[in-house]
């Protein structure tokens, strides 16, 4: 039996092992991991540890509005097997993004056909900006796998688990929000009286799901909901309601994302990529229209003409809820395409992801750092209480003071008590690394300090400060 299992799906499992390995190989060394994935760790270890509940997510970068917690709950699993190693949450993610690969096969292939299946979820399992955003923890990581499975569900007229699907793409970020008229569409035409009750049903489940938020904003005066009313009423520097002020730029960010996902990057292929594709997506609505490639198709459109409607600049993990969308969409057109055609462009397209493969660069190895950094600091307190300090553009301190709280050290709050000696940690990027008289509030408020040592540890800089009690530097 396993034999034939193996002789039938054996091309699936090497693309699906091909994914695991760009997404877990050396792990704890690509994985990123900065002030974001510091934050969460704190707060599921305090959740895991001391029972605290928590009833928002992550801020969001724009607007000061949180999302809501369920990303928490559900990597506090993986930090709990992983005895609050940070690398098991990033794990979690990985396996999850295999998981997404997997789903991409399934639902290609019967949607469309075999081939696009393949084509589909090996372009997904090498694109190096899917693998960027499948190595490490963090919230926006995880759309890709529930859009698909909401935009999937929602066309099985299984709408309970389309509205748990949805619950965790909101609690991933604000953006998914982009998908409910494709959902809209969807359930218009496949309306029936017997859809009424299960639809009703899966409304209050999402409902029901927004019960911690709406629980936060009773405690806290509405800040949520006052700050997305803000976000999008006083829109001025953010979103343009204004749809057909989407419109022009919807090339642009079509181009965005193909260089993005399936050209590696690379601005001449991206450009040929976009042109061969949009050429293609016509034909095929042509030639081969059926109601599965009209569902791709809004969800592409739909999901570019929200993001046309946001005035900041569009960053990679924007456009996560259309990972798999355009990964189907490429699959369908070479596999419609006369092999003449076909096969320059697969081939095309595998190089040029190969060619960004993250494993062609050093990793950053970034909670190794921390954890020397860490080290470093613990062994020149000489076990004496010590205050911690972080100067940086864009970063903060929850990575160092996660590592440090997980290593039983005497750091101490400077709210809660001024110590002898303060540790200062410097990420010299964009910024001068000069301690004495900084106005960061963490080093300022120590008061009146001389350095006594200092080191470097991959290009980091560390700095130990005492006391200069004549307040000359």
């Amino acid at each position: 039996m396993l034999k034939k299992f193996l002789s039938k799906n054996w091309l699936l499992l090497l693309i699906l092992l091909i994914a695991a390995f760009c997404r877990l190989y050396r792990i704890s060394d690509y994985m990123e991991f900065l002030g974001d994935q510091g934050r969460d760790v704190v707060i599921v270890r305090d959740f895991l540890k001391n029972g605290n509940l928590f009833f928002i997510g992550p801020q969001t970068s724009i607007g000061n509005m949180y999302l809501g917690p369920f990303y928490y709950y559900l990597i506090a699993p993986a930090l709990l097997l992983a005895n609050f190693n940070p690398v098991g949450p990033a794990i979690f993610v990985a396996l999850l993004s295999v998981a997404t690969a997997y789903l991409i096969f399934y639902v290609s292939k019967k949607w469309f056909n075999p081939t696009t299946a393949y084509v589909a979820t090996f372009l997904y399992a090498i694109s190096p900006t899917a693998i960027k955003f499948a190595n490490f923890s963090w919230n926006p990581n995880i759309m890709p796998f529930f859009a698909l499975l909401f935009i999937y569900m929602m066309t099985e007229k299984r709408y309970l688990w389309a509205s748990l699907a949805f619950a965790m793409c909101l609690n991933s970020h604000y953006l998914a929000l982009i998908l409910l008229p494709v959902a809209a569409l969807i359930w218009i035409k496949d309306y029936s009286k017997a859809s009424i009750k299960p639809t009703l049903l899966a409304i209050g489940i999402f409902l029901l799901s927004l019960t911690p938020q709406l629980l936060f904003d009773i405690k806290h005066q509405g800040q949520n909901i006052n700050a997305l009313s803000t976000f999008f009423v006083k829109r001025e520097t953010t979103v343009n309601l204004k749809v057909y002020k989407s419109l022009p730029v919807i090339p642009e960010l079509f181009n965005q994302i193909n260089t993005s996902l399936l050209a590696g990057k690379n601005i001449t292929f991206g450009i040929i990529v976009s042109i061969v594709l949009f050429l293609g997506l016509v034909y095929l609505y042509l030639k081969h229209r059926h109601q599965k490639y009209v569902y791709c198709l809004l969800w592409y459109f739909f999901g570019l003409v929200g993001l046309g409607l946001y005035k900041q600049h569009i960053y990679d993990h924007y456009f996560g809820f259309l990972f798999p969308v355009l990964f189907m969409l490429m699959g369908y057109l070479i596999s419609k395409l006369p092999k003449l055609f076909a096969l320059p462009l697969f081939i095309s397209l595998t190089i040029f992801s190969l060619l960004q493969n993250p494993f062609r660069w050093q990793p950053n190895s970034q909670l190794k750092t921390t954890t020397e950094i860490v080290d470093l600091i613990i062994s020149n307190s000489h076990n004496q209480d010590f205050n911690f300090a972080l100067l940086a553009k864009q970063n903060y301190d929850p990575p160092y003071r996660y590592i440090l709280s997980e290593k039983n050290s005497p750091v101490k709050l400077l709210q809660e008590k001024i110590t002898d000696q303060l540790f200062v940690v410097c990420e010299p990027f964009q910024i001068e690394c000069n301690p004495i008289n900084n106005p960061e509030w963490g080093v300022a408020a120590f008061g009146w300090a001389k350095i006594d040592t200092q080191w470097e540890i991959n290009g980091i800089k560390i700095f130990k400060l005492i006391k200069n009690s004549s307040g000359q530097k």
